[in-house]
């Protein structure tokens, strides 16, 4: 088997903290590394011990839900608790960061921003990360990095849709089939 590489173990890690989100809106996680070494994560929730959006709703003002702490915050506020140093460490973001979030990167002295999925990318955003020298990279996480038997499982179903075929199921049929594991395995994309 061959290992994963490190952009998707550390993307894989913030996916598996956006788990714990109790946002309704957008579940979001953040690793932050320094030389291949996670130092802290995060995920966006309310504060301790305050009320959570998955329990009393978001309290939205603006658009935007004031309730949670993002990731990335939650994420630096994480090595802040615990004294652990940023400058020239590495974020894994499961979305593009925010404004807000984007300037809390700068200045925690965070050098390269990888991030996962689009979301309503600022441009400022942009613009400041290019004027501080951050790089910004997007890493689309393989789901093979978090099923090992992903492989075998798209084999396995992409041979039963050809005995399904051989077995006459009707066209009209089988183009559902066909389209259902088009988009779970995201063939053609």
């Amino acid at each position: 088997m061959e290992r994963i590489s490190w952009d998707q173990y550390f993307m894989s890690q913030s996916h598996l903290l956006a788990l714990r989100s109790t946002c309704t809106r957008l579940m979001v996680g953040a690793t932050i590394v320094r030389e291949n070494r996670i130092i802290a994560g995060g995920y966006n929730g309310s504060v301790t011990g305050g009320a959570h959006c998955i329990d009393d709703g978001c309290y939205v003002v603006d658009n935007h839900c004031i309730r949670t702490i993002h990731a990335e915050v939650n994420a630096l506020l994480q090595c802040a608790k615990f004294g652990v140093a940023t400058e020239g460490s590495e974020i894994y973001v499961t979305h593009f960061p925010c404004v807000h979030c984007s300037k809390a990167i700068i200045q925690a002295g965070i050098k390269t921003v990888y991030y996962a999925k689009d979301y309503k990318n600022h441009p400022y955003a942009n613009e400041m990360f290019q004027e501080a020298g951050i790089n910004v990279v997007q890493v689309q996480l393989e789901e093979v990095s978090l099923d090992p038997a992903y492989n075998e499982k798209k084999e396995l179903t992409i041979s039963l849709l050809e005995k399904l075929k051989k077995a006459g199921v009707s066209k009209e049929e089988l183009l559902t089939y066909q389209e259902q594991v088009s988009r779970l395995f995201m063939i053609g994309k």
